[in-house]
């Protein structure tokens, strides 16, 4: 080992208060790595347990599964961005051309979705997954609230009587996708958003509180004009807007519809909720960076898909 390596690795372990002796001891006793446990492969193998008999279940898990994962993999290059004390033009765009490439890829998957499955066979094993429902993907939800203010997540029917000052709990109360399963007029959630608030609401409150501030466009908007004026930033952003908001959420509601549009009619989803105007874009005119976006633009939003 060269004097120079030897010193970089004493400098790091002092930096920590470790004995570099300890640690170089301890490689005398390990194994070497190898793929299947670097990736933990007959681990994420074993993930996968079907509720039914039908095979072409299988591929609705493991699809979702790999959506996870890229989620995950979202949320990480967004918090880079996030918690960047200084952001220029160059790394914003760079960070936010490969989100854009993951959902790219999130979005031509649907295609394994849309004719991967039987659609008897979903049709079949898509009762046994009541009441659960796509729109409980917590990292989902994450992605969006690290992407914009909240005021942009808010359904499209009461964004006008909601700003900074409303209380988080009443805005959190009237965020889009709360439509998959609330009834505004008596107020009763259905059991697939109650259970889902249980489970991840305390999360979301903690997340928030960050990104409250720290989000895409925020950090966006507290960049010098001349950055914010940058054409490969605006493009950028504006491609991952667009991809996110209506082309993945698109190849999503086509998906949907080829297999819950049965004999003209549209059956609900496995939650109940009433997916057509929770999901498609032009009913909710969900934008991340509407700064970025001419009035006509936000008007057409979603219409000519």
């Amino acid at each position: 080992m060269s004097t120079k390596i030897t010193n970089q690795l004493k400098k790091k372990y002092e930096g920590i208060d470790q004995d570099l002796d300890v640690h170089l001891e301890g490689l005398l006793y390990s194994k070497p790595i190898n793929y299947w446990d670097y990736i933990q492969t007959d681990a994420l193998l074993n993930l996968q347990i079907q509720r039914t008999t039908l095979p072409d279940e299988m591929v609705f898990i493991m699809y979702h599964q790999i959506n996870e994962l890229l989620f995950k993999m979202i949320l990480g290059e967004i918090e880079q961005v996030a918690k960047q004390d200084t952001v220029d033009a160059e790394l914003f765009t760079s960070k936010l051309m490969r989100i854009s490439r993951y959902f790219d890829m999130l979005t031509s998957s649907f295609t394994i979705m849309k004719d991967g499955m039987d659609v008897d066979q979903y049709n079949k094993f898509r009762t046994t997954l009541t009441p659960a429902s796509g729109f409980q993907s917590a990292q989902y939800r994450k992605i969006e609230f690290a992407s914009t203010e909240l005021i942009n997540l808010i359904d499209n029917r009461f964004r006008d009587s909601i700003d900074r000052d409303t209380s988080y709990e009443h805005a959190f109360e009237h965020l889009y996708w709360q439509a998959a399963g609330k009834d505004y007029k008596t107020g009763k959630k259905s059991y697939t958003l109650t259970a889902f608030e249980e489970k991840y609401k305390e999360e979301f409150i903690r997340f928030t509180k960050f990104y409250n501030t720290h989000n895409l466009l925020s950090k966006f908007r507290e960049l010098p004009k001349k950055v914010r004026e940058n054409k490969d930033l605006i493009i950028a952003m504006r491609h991952y807007d667009y991809t996110v908001n209506i082309k993945w959420v698109m190849a999503h509601y086509d998906t949907a519809n080829h297999y819950l549009n049965i004999g003209g009619e549209t059956a609900e989803a496995t939650g109940g909720s009433e997916w057509v105007k929770y999901m498609h874009p032009k009913y909710q005119k969900r934008i991340f960076f509407p700064d970025l976006w001419t009035k006509k633009e936000i008007e057409e939003w979603g219409t000519n898909v």
